[in-house]
């Protein structure tokens, strides 16, 4: 049994009669008090419209929503260990903080154990967590309807002016201009195998699609605000949903092309090396070199790099099918296992289809 398979209903009546035979491949998150827990938690259940689910603690972490302390869901062994107690409950208290290894070893715990744990029993660093929770935390509630004092202390932020900033940061626009926005970029999260993602679209077309943790993703937020003169506020829209769907079909290996409107705004380089990528033909892969020499600009394959790497619309626009020409996966925004994971997925489904 596979949490892939089940619908939302199999997923909340298991834990809503405390079945142990999901513990451990399920997660309940609920979204009015940012908290997720296993199946067989003893804590009351929330209503439907409130809760959602993960099939790793890890996503329900990314997503910004913190452990139960009664059922422990982030224990493999049941007890967090007591180094790392204190580290928690202190980024519980301030989330909002850019916590630094210094930070970590003043509350008397070593930061490349802290690092190991998290990876080795999350698949995350205990930095890119931080990251990405500062981000989903804001989005979560806002999502909700919550006015901007309310976001702001219940994310575990010191101060609203904290928290514009913060905002401010992330989404190139003040978090005061979320309501009423009716022209603006809608900014959510999606779920897939390989961990969240950030999408950001309008009812029209799809702006960007990221990994959470990817360490270029507030930067990317910025160049699309500068590059679009638009707000960009929390929301869900119809280009999100068929966003999550076309992704589904795709992990699930019965989608090789997307049929997705994209915003595709950059230079003409840019452009030019964003539609060779997409002329890459589903389990296959180019080098940089190979590219330049398709835009008749040989010995260009750094820049084509760049552009690469530039791209805001991971999967959908494949960047990570272009590899070094001795066969090396070399770098990829998402990570080099996700890069690997995807280009094995394909060609096996390639595969089995020729």
């Amino acid at each position: 049994m596979t949490t892939t398979v089940m619908d939302f209903d199999e997923k909340y009546d298991a834990c809503a009669r405390n079945d142990p035979e999901y513990d451990g491949i399920l997660f309940m998150a609920v979204k009015t008090t940012g908290i997720f827990c296993r199946p067989t938690c003893p804590a009351k259940k929330p209503l439907r419209k409130n809760a959602t689910f993960f099939d790793r603690s890890a996503d329900a972490l990314a997503s910004g929503y913190r452990a139960c302390k009664r059922c422990l869901p982030m224990e493999v062994s049941g007890k967090m260990p007591d180094w790392l107690e204190q580290v928690v409950e202190s980024m519980d208290l301030d989330p909002s903080r850019k916590w630094k290894d210094q930070d970590i070893r003043e509350l008397g715990a070593d930061p490349k154990r802290v690092r190991r744990w998290f990876l080795t029993n999350h698949g995350i660093t205990f930095h890119s967590f931080l990251r990405s929770r500062r981000l989903s935390t804001a989005l979560a509630r806002l999502s909700l309807g919550h006015d901007i004092t309310q976001t702001a202390y219940a994310a575990g932020y010191g101060s609203v002016s904290g928290f514009r900033s913060a905002f401010q940061n992330w989404f190139g626009c003040a978090a005061g201009a979320v309501e009423g926005v009716e022209t603006a970029i809608q900014v959510n999260r999606l779920l897939s195998p390989l961990g969240p993602m950030v999408v950001a679209s309008d009812n029209r077309q799809l702006f960007l699609l990221e990994f959470a943790d990817r360490r270029m993703l507030e930067t990317q937020f910025k160049r699309l605000a500068a590059l679009t003169k638009r707000l960009i506020v929390p929301g869900e829209n119809p280009v999100m949903q068929k966003t999550q769907k076309q992704l589904d079909e795709y992990f699930q290996g019965t989608r090789q092309e997307f049929s997705l409107p994209l915003f595709r705004g950059g230079t003409d380089f840019q452009l030019s090396v964003w539609r060779e990528l997409q002329r890459i033909e589903f389990g296959n892969s180019r080098s940089y070199e190979s590219i330049a020499i398709s835009l008749g600009k040989p010995g260009a394959q750094r820049a084509v790099g760049k552009a690469n790497g530039d791209n805001r619309i991971a999967i959908i626009i494949p960047c990570h099918r272009v590899i070094r020409s001795n066969g090396e996966l070399s770098g990829y925004g998402g990570g080099v296992r996700r890069k690997e994971w995807m280009l094995e997925h394909e060609k096996a489904i390639a595969n089995t289809k020729s």
